[in-house]
């Protein structure tokens, strides 16, 4: 009865050597006796103990966070960035076969791409076209890892990290920006303000039935305001119909 136990053991070990089942995100790489006979799944999936050997392979979309990097623009400023980098394994065989740990070898080639392609840029450019950035950055990473069976389909530049000096000098530059726009604004409202005050006393001028109605409008105003005493000059033109007629 003692000696079953071995026999059992090993019938258990061959039974599970024998079958696998692969969800449906996955694929199986076989190798038998080292050479690559195939790919299969998702599902079941027979083998040969102790001849054949599986190497899983996820085939959904990976998300790699690329450390921050140290970054020299084109016009010298140094930083720190860090992105985000999607990809996915297309072809298995390729992933196992052509490169020895592809997830490691994206994130290194991450990297290096990183600090490369932003060194061409200036620090402006940087903070302004992260949509063109990311393309190129997308764009060189796909090429470079498509003999590995990997496809990038996105890259992110996440942030961006200034020196404290250079955030000071960008928010004295932001400031005396609005300040600027400040004083142009009140140019132009001060121009508008003149440009309708002439256009007001030429119409005025021109009539002086509107001039007597404009300064009745005002003692209107000022006497609604509760004022007790107020000197007005009386214009000439308001009591020259008066004089005319005593005369």
């Amino acid at each position: 009865m003692a000696g079953l136990i071995p026999v059992v053991i090993f019938a258990v070990f061959i039974i599970f050597s024998l079958f696998k089942i692969l969800p449906e995100w996955e694929r199986g790489v076989i190798l038998r006796f080292g050479r690559v006979i195939g790919v299969k799944g998702p599902g079941f999936i027979l083998l040969i103990p102790m001849v054949d050997r599986l190497i899983r392979i996820d085939t959904r979309t990976i998300t790699m966070d690329i450390q921050p990097q140290d970054i020299i623009t084109k016009d010298n400023v140094s930083m720190k960035v860090n992105a985000v980098v999607y990809f996915r394994v297309t072809d298995p065989e390729m992933a196992i076969t052509q490169i020895e740990d592809y997830y490691f070898a994206t994130t290194q080639l991450s990297q290096t791409t990183l600090r490369s392609v932003l060194g061409q840029y200036e620090m402006d450019d940087l903070l302004s076209n992260r949509d063109t950035i990311n393309q190129a950055l997308q764009e060189i990473l796909d090429k470079s890892t498509e003999p590995w069976g990997i496809k990038v389909s996105l890259v992110e530049v996440k942030h961006i990290d200034l020196p404290k000096e250079m955030q000071r000098a960008m928010a004295k530059e932001a400031e005396a920006e609005r300040e600027r726009r400040a004083k142009v604004i009140n140019a132009q409202g001060e121009l508008q303000r003149s440009e309708a005050l002439a256009d007001a006393s030429k119409m005025l001028a021109s009539s002086p039935s509107a001039l007597q109605l404009a300064y009745l409008q005002t003692l209107s105003e000022l006497s609604g305001e509760g004022t007790k005493t107020v000197i007005l000059p009386i214009p000439l033109d308001m009591i020259k119909p008066f004089m005319n007629k005593d005369s």
